[in-house]
């Protein structure tokens, strides 16, 4: 089957992004809609607009049957699932399996492999890729026996979790059993699966992913990797590459490992292995694999020219990888930053509302991705992400002057931003020297509330 029309289940920048690839392949673009984003400015650019339910995301972008239904009945070939919604439910590719449709990602088997952190975890260990200390725990007589051979501080984490939730610290041993049952409990609330496991917690780490293309065949390229360390309570905020100061012979060891990681699975499409460097022992562990095209994607193409949502549409297509590993060059750097809608007066709270004005910038090297414009509404019902501005230049240096001048040039009225935020975190020194570890934000904090 050639893909001819897709149905994109998702909203604001990433469905802007996916429409803007299709139309330059000539492939028609159905955009999935809820009622709260039907004047949005990606259901003005799709070929069709198609209304799947009301605001909340439990009603409309959730609703696995409602997607693949409004695909079949508009004509589709195809769903891209952007990132985040249901990207990595493998509910959604398995109907589509089911359905005769094509789903722009991996495989149901492939997701569900991914998904489940100890099966993952299990995986990159059969593939040689090191691990951070721990292992799951069915008990709190189970926990406290690992934790006594890991030793504080440890990390309790969700098996099905990710961008922080179900995720808890324990820095005193006796403090384990309150808190894992704290974070089985937030678990099974937000992923309906309340297992855990421990780790070690590494005190100082960077965290770096390494961005991978699958034909689904066993055949695995990477495109570098970026260094995604500066994070406010484990979301990510800057994302860079290449990874600043990082050691020659870790880097090539962290694609290596990588690349194993995805030739195991026989991987298919786009997706990123992630790691954290510990620095004080100069060592890599495995922490997840993300199924599907990052938030983050758009430094990765900016440095080698490549367009990341036309290999994934290659690939589903069946044309497998379109490049060999010795066609990827890495052409200088490349720093992006995510502008939310949210107060940092008030502690990052979201801030929805009307933009009443905005102006992005222009230039060498500049790239913005976004979904809002004069009048755009930003609901209270998603994600606080209203874009991401990106900077390319022939080195570090030169990409963050351009970012910085980026970020001065740009106007946001209506709603509060982040955008000052972001501009203060550039200016700092340790960021502007580079490789800042995961604890940056957390510093600069107690900094602040010192002086």
């Amino acid at each position: 089957m050639t893909i001819r029309r897709i149905l994109i289940a998702n909203r604001g920048e990433i469905a802007v992004r996916i429409i803007r690839t299709a139309r330059a392949l000539g492939i028609e673009t159905v955009l999935a809609v809820s009622e709260a984003d039907r004047g949005s400015l990606g259901a003005r650019m799709a070929d069709r607009a198609l209304c799947i339910g009301p605001a909340r995301p439990s009603d409309s972008y959730l609703r696995v049957e409602t997607i693949v239904q409004a695909a079949l009945g508009s004509g589709c070939d195809a769903i891209h699932p952007g990132y985040g919604f249901l990207s990595e439910r493998a509910a959604l590719a398995q109907m589509c399996e089911d359905e005769g449709l094509i789903f722009i990602g991996p495989t149901a088997a492939q997701i569900e492999a991914v998904g489940d952190k100890l099966r993952a975890r299990a995986e990159a260990i059969a593939a040689d890729v090191p691990v951070v200390p721990g292992g799951p725990v069915e008990s709190t007589a189970d926990a406290q026996a690992l934790a006594g051979e890991i030793g504080a501080p440890l990390l309790v984490k969700a098996v099905g979790g990710g961008g922080g939730r179900g995720m808890k610290r324990v820095e005193r041993l006796e403090d384990l059993p309150a808190i894992l049952a704290m974070a089985s409990a937030e678990a099974g609330a937000a992923f309906g699966d309340a297992r855990v496991y421990l780790e070690r917690y590494v005190a100082r780490g960077r965290h770096v992913e390494v961005q991978l293309l699958g034909d689904g065949q066993g055949h695995v390229i990477h495109l570098g990797e970026r260094d995604c360390s500066v994070q406010r309570r484990y979301q990510k905020l800057i994302e860079e590459t290449p990874a600043p100061h990082l050691p020659a012979d870790m880097r090539a060891a962290m694609h290596a490992a990588a690349l194993r990681f995805a030739a195991r699975l026989s991987y298919r499409g786009a997706g990123t292995v992630e790691f954290l460097y510990d620095i004080a022992h100069n060592q890599f562990y495995f922490l997840e694999m993300n199924a599907r095209i990052q938030v983050e994607h758009p430094v990765t193409e900016m440095v080698t020219g490549i367009d990341l949502v036309a290999e994934q549409i290659a690939i589903a297509n069946g044309k497998g990888l379109r490049r060999a590993q010795e066609d990827v060059r890495i052409d200088g750097a490349a720093i992006e930053v995510r502008i939310n809608a949210e107060d940092p007066a008030r502690d990052f709270m979201p801030a929805p509302g009307t933009v009443s004005a905005v102006r992005w910038p222009a230039g060498q090297g500049i790239r913005v991705d976004s979904h809002i414009v004069d009048g755009a509404s930003i609901p209270p019902f998603y994600d606080s992400m209203i874009a991401k501005i990106i900077a390319h230049g022939p080195d570090r240096a030169a990409a963050l002057a351009r970012l910085r001048r980026a970020l001065g040039e740009t106007r946001i009225e209506g709603v509060s931003t982040n955008l000052a935020f972001q501009a203060d975190n550039l200016a700092d020194p340790d960021f502007a020297e580079g490789g800042v570890d995961t604890g940056f934000l957390a510093g600069r904090a107690t900094l602040a509330s010192a002086d």
